[in-house]
Formats: C-alpha cells, sequence, structure tokens
C-alpha cells in the first residue's frame, strides 16, 4: 500500500514528541561534536590545534562512503517495524559505547599514539551515527505527507532537539568541573559527564523506537533498482541545492561552536564577564550562560516564528532573509573588544533570533525533496535522499573543526589549556568566529536563491503525489477481488 488513509495521516502530539526524542538523543552528541570536541583533543588529549582539526576531518570523511550504503540498506530493509524504525533498535547501544569510548583515553601517553586513538574512536562514534542517523531522519519523511502536519513534527522535533543543546552546552562545563575535581582531573570529570548523557540517549532512542509509525511506502509497482535510486537522487536540482546548504551550514556550525569555547576563555576578558554576569568560578561557567541564553532564544523562536513564517512566507524564503541575518550578526562578533562583554551577549541574542526559524525548515525541505524525487521519477528513495544530505552534515561537521583547528593553529595557538594565548592567535580565533562563519552562512543564501520548491509549487506537488497514492491504494485493493 501507497498510502494509509488521510486521517492516518494526521500525527498525534504523543507520536510527535516520541519521534522528537531521537533526535533530542542524537543532539546529547552532535551538540557535543560541534562545541566541545576540537577543544577536548587540544585541552584533554592535549594534541595540537591542526592535529586535532584533522582528526576530526579524517572520521568525517567516512560519510562519503558510509551515508550512502546505509542510506540503501535502510531503503531496502523490510520488518514488521518497517523500513526506518528498527535501526533505532539496532544501534543504540553501540552508539552510546562509542560516544564514551571518544571522551575517553585508556593511559596511552605517546602523542601519536593518542592522536591514532581519537581517529580510531570518532571514526567508530561516526560510523554508529550514520547508522543511527541517516533511518532517524529517513523515518521523519515517511510519518506523514500532509504538509502542516510534516513542519508540525519538524518544529516539535527541533524544539527537543535545543532543549538537548541547552543541557548539553549549559552543564557540560560545570559537570566536567564537578566531577572533574574543579579541573584537577579532567579525563574524570569528562568520561563522568559523557557517561551520563549516554544513558540518557539510549532511553531516548527505545521511546522514539516504540512510538514511531511509517505511514508512507514506495509505490507498489517499484522494483529495487539501486542505479535508478542514484540517478534520480544526484540529478535532482533541489536536492543538489539542499546538499551544498547542508554542506555549508554545518562547516559553519562546527567551525563557530568550536571557535566561541576558545574565543570565551581567551578573548573575554574574565574580570568583565564577571562584572557583568556578577557570578562565575571558571570562564566555563560564562560560556554555559551564554550557551544557555542562545538555546533559550533559539526555542522560543522556533515555537513562535518557524512555524508562523513558514506557513506564511514558505520555508525558502524564511530560510533565505533568516539566514542573512544570521551571517550579519555572525560577522559582527569581530567588533567586540575583551572587555566589552555587553555586546558579545546582545549579539548571541540577536543571532539566536534569527537563526531560530531555520533550525526546523532545513529537515522539513530535505522530506519535501524525497517527495519531488518520487514526483519526477515516480520512484521513491527517502533513504538514500536523506543519507545524502547526512553525508553533508557530517562531512561538514569535520570540515568545519578542521578548519577551526588548523587555523588557530596557524595563528600560533598553544594547546594544552594553558593561561593566555598571543595576540596573533586571539586574531585567529576572532576570525573563525565571526568573519569566516558569516561568508559561510552567505554561501548558504545563494543556495537558496535557487532552490525550486516554493509554497505554491510544493502545494501542487503533494495534491499529486497524494492523487497518486490513492489511486494506487485502489488499484491495490482491486487487484485483490
Amino acid at each position: 500500500m501507497a498510502l494509509k488513509n488521510d486521517k492516518l495521516q494526521k500525527v498525534s502530539l504523543g507520536e510527535k514528541v516520541g519521534y522528537s526524542l531521537g533526535d533530542a538523543a542524537a543532539n546529547l552528541v552532535f551538540q557535543m561534536m560541534v562545541i566541545f570536541q576540537l577543544k577536548f583533543y587540544t585541552d584533554v588529549f592535549g594534541l595540537d590545534g591542526a592535529v586535532a582539526g584533522s582528526v576530526l576531518l579524517i572520521a568525517s570523511l567516512s560519510a562519503i562512503v558510509v551515508d550512502p550504503l546505509i542510506g540503501m540498506m535502510a531503503d531496502r530493509t523490510n520488518t514488521r517495524w518497517g523500513k526506518f524504525r528498527p535501526w533505532l533498535l539496532w544501534t543504540a547501544i553501540p552508539f552510546c559505547v562509542f560516544y564514551v569510548l571518544a571522551f575517553y583515553n585508556p593511559g596511552i601517553e605517546d602523542k601519536g599514539m593518542v592522536a591514532t586513538y581519537a581517529t580510531i574512536s570518532y571514526l567508530l562514534l561516526m560510523t554508529v551515527y550514520s547508522f543511527n542517523n541517516v533511518p532517524y531522519t529517513s523515518l521523519g519523511g515517511v510519518i506523514t505527507s500532509d504538509i502542516k502536519e510534516r513542519t508540525s513534527i519538524t518544529t516539535i522535533r527541533f524544539v527537543a532537539v535545543i532543549i538537548a543543546q541547552f543541557f548539553v552546552q549549559g552543564l557540560t562545563l560545570p559537570l566536567v568541573d564537578h566531577f572533574g575535581n574543579n579541573g584537577e582531573d579532567l579525563q574524570h570529570g569528562w568520561v563522568c559527564t559523557i557517561g551520563i548523557f549516554s544513558a540518557i540517549a539510549f532511553v531516548f532512542f527505545m521511546i522514539a523506537f516504540c512510538v514511531s509509525k511509517e505511514r508512507i511506502q514506495p509505490p507498489p509497482t517499484q522494483k529495487m533498482n539501486i542505479k535508478e535510486d542514484v540517478k534520480q537522487t544526484v540529478s535532482n536540482v533541489p536536492w543538489n541545492i539542499m546538499f551544498v546548504l547542508t554542506f555549508s551550514l554545518f562547516i559553519t556550525l562546527a567551525m563557530w561552536g568550536s571557535a566561541m569555547n576558545f574565543y570565551f576563555q581567551y578573548n573575554i576578558d574574565q574580570k568583565s564577564l564577571y562584572d557583568f554576569l556578577h557570578f562565575f568560578k571558571f570562564y566555563s561557567v560564562g560560556f554555559s550562560v551564554f550557551n544557555m541564553i542562545s538555546a533559550i532564544v533559539q526555542f522560543l523562536g522556533i515555537i513562535f516564528l518557524s512555524q508562523y513564517l513558514a506557513n506564511k512566507y514558505g520555508k525558502r524564503k524564511t530560510f533565505m532573509v533568516c539566514l542573512f541575518l544570521t551571517a550579519i550578526f555572525s560577522a559582527m562578533f569581530y567588533i567586540p573588544s575583551p572587555t566589552d562583554v555587553s555586546l558579545v551577549f546582545v549579539l548571541n541574542i540577536l543571532k539566536s533570533l534569527a537563526y531560530a526559524p531555520t533550525v526546523p525548515l532545513l529537515w522539513a525541505m530535505i522530506a519535501d525533496v524525497a517527495d519531488h524525487i518520487e514526483f519526477e521519477s515516480h520512484r521513491r528513495a527517502t533513504g538514500f535522499c536523506f543519507s545524502g544530505i547526512v553525508m553533508a552534515l557530517k562531512v561538514g561537521l569535520g570540515t568545519g573543526g578542521a578548519i577551526a583547528g588548523i587555523i588557530i593553529s596557524a595563528f600560533g595557538y598553544v594547546s594544552g589549556n594553558v593561561s593566555v594565548q598571543n595576540e596573533s592567535a586571539m586574531v585567529g580565533i576572532r576570525l573563525v568566529s565571526s568573519i569566516l562563519p558569516a561568508i559561510l552562512f552567505g554561501i548558504g543564501v545563494i543556495a537558496l536563491y535557487f532552490y525550486p520548491i516554493t509554497k505554491e509549487y510544493n502545494e501542487h506537488m503533494q495534491a499529486e503525489l497524494t492523487s497518486r497514492r490513492r489511486q494506487a491504494s485502489q488499484d491495490e485493493k482491486d487487484s485483490k477481488y
């Protein structure tokens, strides 16, 4: 059956929330990669910035092979739970185990061996991330074909993501300080913190697996053909545009997220930070407050702006305008002096508010692209469609971390959690915290300009696909009699 009846295309709030917990679980890992992985490698593992960046890049390049493979495997999975749901069950435990190992040094002291261990452990984490996240994101494309329901699901999903972001970005460093005896045993602090997040992630994956349902199936006459699935996907114009957009976005998010950790420790005058907040023991508290404010603003922006703006102006227009404003506010982080803490926090609020409406739109638009491929080719390969985008995400993530590490290293950053950096290193940190991310956000705006699925086109496409699926369903019923 290609499509279940229209009433079943409506999704309960409980299912929406349950499905969203899968991404909350993934973001207990993802946010750590974006914000803390590079600095963990330089300050805890003691790796040079360029070496640490290379570790991130090498591991992320595995996605070029792994992600399309898992996409094709997921499309061809057939179980009583569906195509995509069972992968949440199968990968939950290895995901959590490899998460802990990526932040644990089993006693290796030689720097070359540490780099090797970091590469292997991070590669394992990135691989199992693919085996979990490609089917999970694909699942979001087959829960419903209803445009408003799909936007609602992604909105709730990214509310859960922002909540996970709030806790990871806000609590990680304080928890590390607490379990690490106020910085005296950072390794122990990190392992305990990651262990807590891993346990929570496992529970969330199980809930997402139990409550989600798959309602959209490939056309009943569709034959398995890997070559055709690849051809129809990679030749699809909207898919290529979303690939470029995702790649540039996640280079930017990884670069900016990693750099802001260094920015707060070395570029912000600590006395001025204390005078502004009136409480802190370490820079980590100020950085945590900064991140928590960002998460709260994004949370409010997603709830009150994202769905409203998308329904009124369309996803493409909303994304373009908001991403352009995000680029402007990102570039302005180059302006504040070390003592101008208030301006840093104001820019953070403006940037977070501008970016918030775009957060759920990316994945809703990729689901639209999967529909567009079916609309044009009469074939559906949801897993492969999403796997290519997740590949762009992961390679972008590694590339952004690598760029940040290489640039700060080239400008003279000294690893090992030292108390001060030279002026040249400070310039490098400011560049990867402002100007370079702004340029990459701008590339995303340009890509969106050429995105052809407007609000009107999408409404026409969904009506046509619904008609086809109803006819296919009726034909299937008639064939039984």
